[in-house]
């Protein structure tokens, strides 16, 4: 593998022609190399892989995904009736638009890209931004509010709904709580800096709390080096942009959070998407960009860089890591890592896909994640070789521009990270990250076996319920409010179209109770509202997986 400062330099250059024809007849095919092995749900389980990968993708019915795009047209239709009354004047205007005085100016509201707000989201806008007044944990406050205009706006009661059971925040370990022995360490710290540091890493905003937290990240993750930013989306789309530049080469998993899209444009680099997991489709746009390089000049690309996630955030699958470096190192190839959703919450002792897969932090160039789900604070982190964190440190615009993390921040990740490595003389990080594995794979086993369709790995913390209907998306996450029970719930344009879903997140917070009341309240509402769709095939979703047109012909 080349020297990972090259990813910071843009020394790369690998492409070289001799090479193209053995790396031709050593390329992976469904009967040899990392696809070989034990088939489980439509995808191969090779020698890479140190345990059995299992994900489930079932399709619905050809029925239900019939009446969704009849719901989403009737939608369609009467939106456009109430539009016409609405130029008519038959029915109030309640959505911004232009003054009279600027009619002859290009519209800063689109009318057309507004007809979706107007029209389909607005019908179910009550069951999102619900204001909580509590921390976060496995239970909430929520403060009630009502609308008297359609969803158009609301008001408050000045009442509180008691003890919501929290099954849509990123809380997977716990560590979002006010027991005040838990922060002890958090207010002292408090108490010493303030709040604020008003200052950028690079000028006066570098403190001894942030030497200590990469110092502690790196050690954590098994690296040289670590770089700790105050904002998780903002070290994804600031940080791309100082690795890769113009004539580099990114290769994105086409469900990959907006954070690294962003970034990924930013960076002027040429973008191309595989499709998800498909390591064929992957290997083959490897396998282009070698022989073909940049398009017109036909020069070599200066770097490739995959990106990818650890758990997808919307589907919960878990990245299929061995294959992926397999095909780096092959190909001589970058990975960059987003463990946003997957540290803290798998592995044996909580460090993210590389141990979930008992691979080492080596084989990924740079290993990226965010203390906002886990560790119950805000920020995120680049780690891996001294090298890569050295070169961000100058050219990164977090580093740059960004105000530094604050102080009581660091500490709530210091304490937590501590808890994980058992640093603070107790095994409860360890029991955290037990509790968390058996929550998740008994709420999993307990919606399979009611006959829900679920999505994503077993092991996956991020559990996405399909409804698919648009009509019962308002309708699920209002029925089950009304049991006391807080709930994500997520439609088009956010996934695709025929596809909304539910999406919970489980909680080593959660006790077995109250996994059971939401279990008994889906069960019931399951019946009442039809979504039980699930046939108990494990075939796994086409799109993702079983793809054949991606097959590398010699």
């Amino acid at each position: 593998m080349a020297n990972p400062s090259a990813v910071c330099n843009g020394h790369l250059h690998h492409h070289h022609h001799q090479k193209q024809n053995n790396l031709l007849k050593s390329g992976v095919c469904k009967k040899n190399g990392i696809t070989k092995g034990m088939k489980k749900n439509g995808v191969s389980n090779g020698t890479l892989y140190k345990k059995t990968f299992i994900e489930h993708f079932e399709q619905a019915p050809m029925y239900v995904a019939v009446l969704t795009f009849v719901g989403f047209g009737v939608g369609t239709i009467f939106g456009y009736l109430r539009d016409f009354m609405r130029a008519w004047g038959l029915e109030k205007r309640n959505i911004a638009e232009e003054r009279e005085q600027q009619k002859d100016f290009v519209p800063l509201y689109q009318d057309f890209e507004n007809f979706y707000t107007r029209n389909l989201y607005m019908r179910i806008r009550d069951n999102w931004n619900r204001p909580i007044c509590s921390v976060p944990g496995p239970q909430f406050d929520l403060m009630e509010r009502v609308t008297d205009d359609y969803n158009w706006t609301f008001r408050f009661t000045g009442r509180t709904i008691k003890n919501v059971i929290n099954m849509g925040s990123y809380n997977y370990l716990g560590f979002a709580e006010t027991e005040p022995n838990a922060l002890k360490t958090v207010t002292k710290e408090l108490q010493k800096y303030g709040t604020g540091i008003c200052s950028t890493r690079q000028e006066m905003g570098t403190l001894d709390k942030h030497v200590e937290l990469e110092k502690l990240v790196a050690k954590f993750l098994g690296v040289d080096d670590a770089m700790v930013f105050g904002m998780g989306f903002a070290t994804n789309s600031m940080n791309i942009p100082a690795l890769v530049g113009k004539g580099c080469l990114i290769l994105s998993d086409e469900l990959n959070h907006t954070s690294l899209v962003l970034g990924a444009r930013l960076s002027g680099a040429t973008i191309r998407i595989f499709k998800h997991n498909n390591m064929q489709s992957l290997e083959k746009l490897l396998r282009d960009a070698i022989i073909y390089g940049q398009p017109r000049s036909r020069r070599a690309w200066r770097k490739i860089i995959i990106l990818v996630e650890g758990i997808y955030s919307m589907e919960g699958s878990i990245v299929r890591l061995p294959e992926i470096v397999s095909l780096k190192k092959k190909y001589k190839a970058y990975l960059y890592l987003d463990e946003a959703h997957s540290i803290g919450a798998v592995g044996a002792t909580g460090r993210g896909v590389v141990e979930y897969f008992g691979m080492s932090p080596d084989d990924v160039d740079v290993l990226m994640g965010t203390f906002t789900k886990s560790f119950g604070a805000a920020g995120g982190y680049i780690a891996g070789k001294k090298d890569l964190v050295d070169f961000l440190r100058t050219h990164s615009h977090s580093a740059v521009y960004a105000t530094s993390m604050c102080p009581p921040v660091a500490e709530q990740i210091i304490r937590a990270m501590k808890c994980l490595m058992g640093l603070d003389g107790t095994t409860q990080g360890l029991q955290r990250v037990r509790q968390l594995g058996k929550n998740t794979r008994y709420f999993r086993r307990r919606l399979h076996e009611m006959g829900f369709i679920i999505y994503g790995n077993d092991d996956s913390p991020v559990v996405p319920l399909l409804l698919y209907m648009p009509g019962k998306i308002g309708a699920f996450a209002r029925r089950m409010l009304e049991k006391n029970i807080g709930v994500v719930v997520v439609g088009f344009p956010a996934t695709p179209i025929t596809e909304s879903r539910a999406r919970f997140c489980v909680s080593a917070a959660h006790t077995r109770e109250m996994l059971d009341t939401v279990l008994n309240a889906l069960d019931e509402l399951g019946d009442f509202l039809q979504l039980k769709y699930s046939r108990y095939s494990k075939s796994s979703h086409p799109e993702l997986y079983e793809e054949t047109r991606f097959e590398l012909e010699e």
